[in-house]
């Protein structure tokens, strides 16, 4: 699978994706909304992994891919699309990137064409998603994906030694029709 943005590329994970993961999952600033304090080769990995046997499902419900500069061809971050067990008619949709690559709109580009697969391909009628509420840049690019704040869970996460609050997102593909 592939989908093309004017910015970005985003395709299916190759094993070859593990060092440029790794170099951005252990950057500090990456870690801060993490429940890991670092990452190993073997994590991402495994990480990686995860998403190449993703493809082997029948039928496939979840889709994680790479994000990619248009041009470049430098991986920086990842984006998907997973339905949720038993009910084709919602997934949850998930992003992150590179800190070098935080705030150029990258986030809500890779978001955006997610979330058209998710309505135009798959069919799902609902989507969500959630953040720590402490990530301001996460929620703005789900508010500007057309998400609306649903809810916030007090203390839903529990690392590095403190709660967390979450912020819960939900879009239906009718007001995704309107945006």
């Amino acid at each position: 699978m592939r989908l093309e943005t004017p910015r970005l590329v985003l395709r299916e994970y190759t094993e070859d994706d593990c060092a440029a993961v790794l170099a951005y999952q252990n950057d500090p600033r990456y870690l801060r909304y993490y429940p890991w304090e670092d990452r190993t080769p073997e994590d991402v990995q495994r990480f990686v992994r995860t998403f190449i046997d993703w493809r082997s499902e029948s039928p496939r419900r979840r889709f994680q891919l790479a994000v990619l500069l248009r041009g470049s061809g430098a991986l920086i971050g990842s984006g998907g699309v997973r339905r949720k067990p038993d009910d084709d008619s919602e997934a949850d949709i998930g992003f992150e990137l590179t800190p070098e690559h935080w705030g150029r709109g990258y986030a809500t580009e890779a978001a955006t064409a997610m979330a058209t697969f998710a309505f135009r391909e798959l069919g799902v009628l609902r989507l969500s998603s959630w953040c720590i509420a402490e990530n301001a840049a996460s929620a703005r690019v789900l508010e500007k994906l057309g998400m609306s704040l649903e809810g916030r869970l007090a203390a839903a996460e529990r690392f590095k030694g403190r709660d967390w609050d979450t912020l819960l997102y939900g879009m239906t593909r009718e007001r995704w029709a309107r945006t």
